[in-house]
């Protein structure tokens, strides 16, 4: 680009080279300003790339000139980034000193704990050789007031649980629901949850307390802050008794032994409606014996007498007696007769006597009277017993 050639063109043509060249100011000029302005514009542009190849030359302290590094070559912000990085790969090079590790080890100790008191997965029992091992949950009623859950739990659930969560199965925390059944039928769909425990890992047994009678199922998972709930397993369903009719049991599986039969039966065991498989093999594991209706257990053994023609036995014998239990209470250090003779009375004034009950009716009057005798109190209290032997009734192995 000249300024004989470009003289030869019309200003419409060097206006619009002033453009493209990015002049300023281009379209107020004339066409001399125009011709002047693009040739210094073309100047400065080959001037440029020959400042870039020039040699980078420093001098030593004896004056004499050397080639520039790559570090003398760089501005000074580039060379303050350098040494800043420089200094960062220095100290992550560095091994942890023993403060950090004590931290570290701290921080690893807290996330196993968090870890273990999230994981309800449980050892299997000693069961049936060949059970296949899978989720359960057992309610078993110990009394009026205790009911005793019992759970076990596949480590292939636990990792489902935490796919099924997903972000949420961090903050999730493992809960055993009790859920209460307003109809009795099995199926029904009648539920309300009144009741959630906080459990944790570790566990696989919980006594739960109840004030009032209730019939009850209950499940065993995990519940997230935004409500949400992972069911595990659920249980059999099960009803508390009355106060009345029945004392509280012992809390040891050891002490089950004597009461299993009014443990199974207040479960729902020999109920046909509200009878889990998985009531009667928990028992049957811990008892290592057979549980179930009489009947259904000697199916098996009577059939194979019949086929091969053994004798029945014929000294079977049931004989029955009866007691009657007279407690009650009164002020501390009062005197209290029943038909005449004195009954002790404890020191917080209550009293308790055991009586044979024969095959009649009895009447019982019980006195209390002060200990200076000016006052006096009566209760007469009627027991009769009427027993009624049946005659004995062979079961053929058809009836079965």
């Amino acid at each position: 680009m000249t300024t004989a050639s470009l003289r030869e063109k019309p200003v419409r043509d060097l206006a619009r080279l002033a453009k493209q060249h990015g002049v300023t100011g281009w379209h107020a000029m004339r066409k001399d300003q125009l011709i002047r302005a693009l040739v210094k514009k073309a100047k400065s542009k080959t001037v440029a790339p020959a400042a870039t190849l020039r040699p980078s030359v420093t001098t030593t302290t004896k004056g004499k000139p050397k080639a520039a590094t790559k570090a003398d070559r760089l501005s000074p912000t580039s060379r303050k980034v350098g040494s800043t990085a420089a200094k960062l790969g220095r100290v992550e090079s560095k091994k942890p000193t023993s403060r950090e590790a004590a931290i570290a080890r701290r921080i690893k100790d807290a996330r196993d704990r968090l870890a273990r008191a999230k994981n309800l997965a449980s050892a299997p029992e000693q069961g049936k050789p060949g059970r296949v091992r899978r989720d359960r949950l057992v309610l078993m009623v110990r009394g009026p007031h205790w009911i005793h859950a019992f759970w076990e739990v596949t480590p292939r659930s636990m990792a489902r649980a935490e796919a099924a969560l997903g972000q949420e199965w961090h903050a999730a925390q493992p809960v055993l629901r009790v859920l209460e059944i307003e109809s009795g039928s099995q199926a029904s769909a009648s539920e309300r949850v009144v009741r959630e425990i906080e459990i944790h890992g570790g566990l696989k047994n919980w006594f739960i307390d109840i004030r009032d009678r209730i019939t009850c199922r209950a499940e065993v998972g995990y519940r997230t802050p935004s409500g949400r709930f992972h069911s595990l397993a659920r249980s059999n369903m099960v009803s508390t008794p009355s106060p009345s009719q029945g004392d509280t049991l012992d809390a040891h599986w050891g002490e089950i032994v004597e009461n299993c039969d009014k443990i199974y039966s207040m479960s729902g065991g020999f109920s046909p409606e509200n009878n889990s498989t998985e009531l009667q093999e928990l028992f049957e594991e811990r008892l290592r014996r057979p549980l179930g209706p009489p009947a259904a257990r000697r199916a098996g053994s009577a059939g194979a007498d019949a086929e091969e023609g053994l004798p029945r036995r014929s000294d079977f014998l049931l004989e029955v007696d009866a007691q009657v239990v007279v407690f009650g209470v009164t002020k501390p250090g009062s005197y209290v007769t029943l038909q005449g003779e004195p009954v002790k009375v404890q020191e917080d004034g209550t009293f308790r006597v055991r009586l044979d009950m024969p095959d009649k009716r009895q009447v019982l009057p019980i006195v209390a009277s002060t200990s200076d005798g000016v006052e006096e109190q009566t209760v007469v209290l009627a027991v009769e017993r009427n027993t009624k032997v049946m005659e004995p009734y062979n079961r053929d192995s058809g009836d079965l």
